[in-house]
C-alpha cells in the first residue's frame, strides 16, 4: 500500500496520553494524526505492548527530572510490523516484524548519560499507540517463533533479566523473587543455562507455577520470613546469583541467601526503595552488589538469538487487555494478581 493511499485511509490513530503526570486520572485514550517516517526512519504498526512496574511510576512522575511531565505517551515495550519505510532506510522493508529498543540511543558499550538520555515511555514517547515512528537502528527483528504479544515483553523485562543474569549465565545456582515479568524471565534464562533455581512467591498457587517453569526449590516468603536462610540450606553454601526485585525489604534476605563470592543483581524496588545495608556481611561474604537497568542493542540482539535458539516463550498473564482498557491493565498490575507479563493488544 502506498503512503498516499495509507494517508487517506488512516489519517488518525488512537494513542494513550498522560496530559500531565501526577495522577492516573490524567491518562486518556485520544485520537491523533498518524505520524510519517522521515529519512532513516520506519513507521511501525504496533500490535502489542507490555506493562512494567516502571509504568506505574512514570505516570505519577516518579522519575522526577529524568522523565517528561506533560503530554507523555506511556509504555516502553512494544512490537509490531513495519508498514512504511522512509528514505535512505536499507536494513528494513515493509512487513518486517520488529520490536522497539527501550534505550533507542544506547547501541553498544557501557551505560552513559548520553546513551540513556532517551527512554521510551519516560523521557521519550512510548508505544501505547497504534502507529509509531522509529529510527531504523532503534528496532530489532522479533524472534521468529514469537507472536506480537510475546515479543512485546522483551525490551525491558526480558533484557533486564538477561543482563541481571550475566547474559543468561548466572552460574550453577540462582534465586529469583516472585512471579513478575523480570523474575520469570530470570528463572527461564537460568534454567536455559542449566542452573539450579530457588524461587520465592507469596502463594501456593504461584509456587506451583514456578515449579512448572523449572524451579528446583520454592519458598513461600509469607510463611517463611527467613527465606534467605532457607534458600541457603537448599543450595550448599548459598546461591551463586540472586536477582533481587524487591529492593529495600528483600536485600537483607538476599544477602543471607547468596554464597561467599556470589552476586546480587538489584533490578527493582517493588518492596521499598530504602534499605540500611549490612556492610560487614557484604564484606565478609566478598559478595558483589550490582544494579541492572535494561541494556543496550547488542545485548538485546544476543538475548533474542538465545531465545530463538531455545524456542523460549515469555510467560504471559492470561488476562490480556485492549488499548482502550490501559487504565484497567495498570490497576491489575498494581494489584499484583498477575503471573508473568501483563500485556496490551493494540
Amino acid at each position: 500500500m502506498t503512503a498516499a493511499r495509507r494517508t487517506l485511509m488512516l489519517a488518525a490513530m488512537k494513542q494513550a496520553l498522560v496530559a500531565k503526570v501526577g495522577s492516573f486520572d490524567n491518562l486518556a485514550i485520544v485520537d491523533t494524526p498518524e505520524p510519517r517516517p522521515g529519512a532513516g526512519e520506519v513507521l511501525v504498526r504496533l500490535r502489542a505492548a507490555s506493562l512494567n512496574y516502571r509504568d506505574l511510576l512514570t505516570i505519577v512522575g516518579g522519575y522526577g527530572s529524568h522523565q517528561r511531565h506533560q503530554n507523555l505517551v506511556p509504555l516502553s515495550d512494544g512490537a509490531g510490523e513495519i508498514v512504511e519505510v522512509g528514505s535512505n532506510v536499507t536494513r528494513w522493508k515493509t512487513g518486517d516484524r520488529v520490536v522497539g529498543c527501550f534505550f533507542p540511543q544506547w547501541h553498544d558499550g557501557p551505560p552513559t548519560v548520553a546513551r540513556m538520555a532517551q527512554a521510551l515511555g519516560g523521557s521519550a514517547d512510548g508505544v501505547a499507540c497504534e502507529y509509531r515512528v522509529f529510527a531504523e537502528d532503534a528496532i530489532l527483528a522479533m524472534p521468529p517463533h514469537l507472536g506480537f504479544v510475546e515479543a512485546a515483553c522483551l525490551p525491558c523485562a526480558g533484557l533486564t533479566a538477561w543482563v541481571a543474569t550475566n547474559g543468561g549465565a548466572p552460574g550453577a545456582s540462582a534465586l529469583t523473587q516472585g512471579t513478575g515479568g523480570v523474575s520469570l524471565f530470570a528463572l527461564q534464562f537460568a534454567r536455559m543455562a542449566g542452573a539450579e533455581v530457588v524461587a520465592t512467591s507469596s502463594s501456593d498457587e504461584k509456587l506451583a507455577r514456578l515449579r512448572a517453569l523449572g524451579a528446583t526449590h520454592v519458598i513461600n516468603y509469607k510463611t517463611d520470613p527467613d527465606w534467605g536462610q532457607t534458600a541457603r540450606a537448599f543450595v550448599a553454601d548459598g546461591v551463586d546469583h540472586v536477582v533481587d526485585v524487591g529492593g529495600g525489604e528483600t536485600l537483607a534476605q538476599s544477602l543471607r541467601a547468596v554464597r561467599m563470592g556470589g552476586t546480587i543483581s538489584v533490578i527493582g524496588v517493588v518492596a521499598g526503595s530504602k534499605y540500611t545495608l549490612n556492610i560487614p556481611m557484604l564484606i565478609m561474604k566478598n559478595a558483589r552488589l550490582q544494579a541492572a537497568s535494561v541494556g543496550n542493542t547488542v545485548q538485546f540482539k544476543a538475548m533474542n538469538a538465545a531465545i530463538a535458539a531455545h524456542k523460549m516463550h515469555p510467560v504471559i498473564d492470561p488476562r490480556v487487555f485492549p488499548l482502550d482498557e490501559l487504565r484497567a491493565a495498570l490497576d491489575y498490575l498494581k494489584a499484583g494478581r498477575h503471573i508473568g507479563k501483563v500485556c496490551i493488544e493494540i
